[in-house]
């Protein structure tokens, strides 16, 4: 970590970030826990189990825990460090999500390993470290005092699916929160080192997501037989995947991805049903209706005589736009950064999350300021070791800027 230049920081603010920089064995095994416990998105045994470890960590700290149940999806982790002398009752939030995209058993196949200055695992950049960091916020907090503000820690379960059971749950927290910082992973500036640069990029803005599912009903037939009887879905469904993938509009950051398809009964049968799977991803929340109504145009109007087909919605992010309030709170964090010698820029990204939620409710909200990640979904995924402490420091240093500027 490049040098503290102590004349910035407060007492308060030293005794938090030093304490933090005292904690990396413990942070590494919190990780190496979070990262080991199996947690993809359908998984809720397992998301539950990686909310126990959290949940744990809580309240060994002397936080305030809730479990908010679910009996789908994983159990939602809130846990609250109050702060009854505030004149402003709002608390500030740490927002993050424990699901990973992989499928169960992968921690088994590929377990927590440290190579050279990278951890590698399943879910360890995105976004299991960010939670990680968080928690040992909470706890600095807890410890040693200094937050002029009540905090609340929200770990949620089902990021990686579009957030189905865990969106009003983020969304009633954001309303009572003074600001939100989502510790997804931060990046490194292209042609940067870490060590060597002491130098991250957060989130800027994101992109709005919808994801749909298609289905197509046609008319099955003998394909030998009685061809002419039959009303091929898998046939409608071709004929619309390239007006769908045209509705792409780069240069307004539109882009509409069928990813997924399937349909058919057998080889020697007119196929009486198809589906697809479609992505949607825009800037602004104007363009969100627009793109929907396209799609849904497209889809449901039969390009072959006997077939029909329906589109649903199965998932969705709304876009994290920028606002001067959260640009403030960037500002914050960048200062905060700067204490630590370190530089601080920020991008535009077409990746959605769950910043985008709090973002809508009017709350300002700063995204990806966990530590250093990247190949996130990939075997590859890492995390960059070093910039565990720092973003912990960091993090803390900025939630208590930020709860002192408004409490």
């Amino acid at each position: 970590m490049s040098a503290l230049s102590q004349s910035a920081l407060t007492p308060e603010e030293k005794k938090v970030t030093e304490w933090l920089a005292s904690r990396k064995e413990g942070m590494v095994a919190l990780l190496r826990e979070l990262v080991d416990t199996d947690s993809g998105s359908y998984d809720k045994a397992g998301v539950d189990r990686a909310g126990d470890v959290v949940a744990r960590f809580h309240k060994a700290n002397g936080l305030d825990v809730e479990i908010v149940p679910d009996s789908r999806f994983g159990d939602a982790v809130r846990a609250r460090l109050p702060n009854p002398t505030a004149n402003d009752q709002r608390p500030v939030m740490l927002l993050g999500h424990r699901d990973t995209v992989f499928p169960q058993g992968e921690p088994t196949r590929r377990p927590f390993t440290i190579k050279g200055a990278r951890a590698y695992g399943p879910g360890v950049a995105d976004m299991k470290a960010g939670v990680m960091i968080s928690a040992f916020v909470a706890a600095a907090f807890a410890e040693c005092g200094g937050l002029a503000a009540p905090l609340l820690m929200l770990t949620t379960s089902d990021e990686e699916i579009g957030s189905p059971s865990s969106r009003p749950v983020i969304e009633a927290a954001a309303r009572e929160s003074r600001c939100v910082f989502n510790a997804e992973p931060s990046r490194l500036p292209a042609g940067t080192d870490f060590a060597r640069d002491q130098k991250q990029s957060v989130t800027s803005g994101r992109k709005g997501g919808v994801f749909m599912r298609a289905e197509f009903t046609g008319k099955p037939a003998h394909s030998g037989a009685n061809y002419e009887k039959g009303a091929s879905a898998i046939v409608d469904l071709g004929h619309k995947i390239p007006k769908l993938q045209g509705l792409t509009d780069l240069e307004k950051g539109i882009t509409v991805n069928v990813g997924l398809i399937g349909g058919g009964q057998t080889v020697n049968t007119i196929a009486p049903s198809a589906w697809c799977e479609i992505d949607l991803r825009y800037v602004t929340a104007a363009q969100r209706d627009e793109m929907v109504g396209k799609i849904k145009a497209i889809v449901e109007a039969p390009e072959v005589a006997g077939t029909s087909a329906v589109l649903s919605i199965k998932g969705e992010f709304l876009p994290l736009e920028r606002s001067s309030e959260s640009a403030a709170l960037y500002d914050t964090y960048r200062e905060a950064a700067a204490a630590f010698g370190i530089g601080v820029t920020a991008e535009f990204t077409g990746g959605c999350a769950d910043s985008g939620f709090t973002a809508a409710q009017g709350t300002p909200t700063l995204c990806s300021v966990g530590p250093i990640g990247g190949m996130a979904h990939t075997p590859d995924e890492f995390l960059e070791v070093e910039s565990i402490v720092p973003a912990a420091q960091v993090l803390a240093l900025a939630v208590m800027r930020a709860a002192a500027k408004v409490g």
